[in-house]
């Protein structure tokens, strides 16, 4: 597939779900909206959005810890310099620049580091899917739709689960499976650093401060709305937050935008009875608030390595084409 084709899809979707939704709106309507925003809200909002991923960084090292003690403040800042280019750059690039931050900060491989971070998708896989089925415990009207795509998502996450699961536990028949590979090298420090880390200690250690972070996220949501004076329980801000999540966990354009606006209407429209223009203003606002203070944060993180994230992400994309071209001998 060419290169330009991922991206024109990711604009594309967005672009046609902006237009969805801002189809008959005009601006000037959302102004009102803005000058009766609780301001105090919407600062602890933002606050508690930002201390999301300082709770990221603190699970990373756990996670990470049975091969290596990583620092913890740098770990937040590859997160947070991550972040900033999922902000910016399209189809969540990010995730590559962290992983490749935190390999080339303290000296590890990267197939290693995106072990840890497939293990971390897989546990946040695990934590949406249960508060989307606890809140909706508290919820009527969910479109049958909504429900048939959290079905088939935990279909995906269990299948990645058990995966994981089997390559943590059976290491000798993972690696015997991947002998022949022409990625063979790679896939077997991926099964190495699964094994590592697959472990029920560090397991037990990571799974309460997934749940923290998920949490300060429903947190964030509620005083966002509080904001934007909808009467909403925390229980509905776990709701849309779920929502929100399944509607951007698609590669897109950055920021999530157009596709965050449209999950945010649907949650709050079809689910909740939220008047139509009231949900899309919230949509603006819940964009805002999430989107800013990581474009402030990520550009002081990126600040502070010395490039520019243009060079950081070809140093990743240099260093994941050499992970994949070098002959198994010079990996293992």
């Amino acid at each position: 597939m060419p290169r330009w084709a991922p991206q024109l899809l990711g604009y594309a979707a967005s672009a046609g779900c902006l237009l969805w939704v801002f189809h008959s709106s005009k601006i000037g309507e959302l102004l009102p909206q803005l000058l009766q925003l609780e301001w105090q809200w919407v600062a602890l909002g933002m606050a508690l959005d930002l201390l999301v991923y300082v709770s990221h960084g603190w699970r990373w090292v756990l996670l990470y810890r049975p091969v290596e003690r990583l620092p913890f403040w740098s770990t937040v800042q590859a997160i947070y310099v991550g972040l900033f280019a999922n902000e910016v750059l399209p189809l969540r690039v990010g995730e590559l620049i962290r992983c490749y931050l935190v390999a080339h900060w303290n000296d590890q491989l990267i197939s290693v580091v995106f072990a840890s971070a497939a293990i971390e998708r897989v546990i946040d896989g695990f934590w949406m899917i249960l508060s989307f089925i606890v809140a909706a415990q508290h919820l009527k009207g969910i479109p049958s739709w909504l429900t048939f795509f959290v079905r088939a998502l935990e279909v995906v996450v269990v299948a990645a689960a058990a995966l994981l699961a089997y390559a943590m536990i059976r290491k000798t028949h993972a690696h015997a499976i991947v002998r022949e590979s022409r990625w063979a090298a790679v896939l077997r420090h991926v099964l190495e650093g699964l094994h590592t880390m697959g472990n029920w200690r560090t397991l037990a250690r990571v799974m309460p401060v997934s749940f923290l972070y998920l949490l300060l996220q429903v947190l964030s949501y509620w005083a966002l709305m509080k904001a934007f004076q909808l009467d909403l329980s925390i229980w509905d801000a776990t709701a849309v937050l779920a929502i929100v999540r399944l509607g951007t966990v698609v590669p897109n354009a950055p920021g999530n935008i157009g596709l965050i606006n449209v999950a945010c209407v649907i949650a709050l429209h079809n689910v909740f009875g939220v008047e139509r223009n009231d949900a899309k203003d919230f949509s603006v606002v819940l964009w805002g608030a999430l989107t800013l203070p990581l474009l402030a944060a990520g550009a002081i993180a990126t600040a502070l390595t010395g490039l520019n994230l243009g060079e950081i992400h070809h140093h990743a994309r240099q260093r994941m084409h050499a992970t994949e071209t070098k002959p198994p001998e010079d990996l293992v």
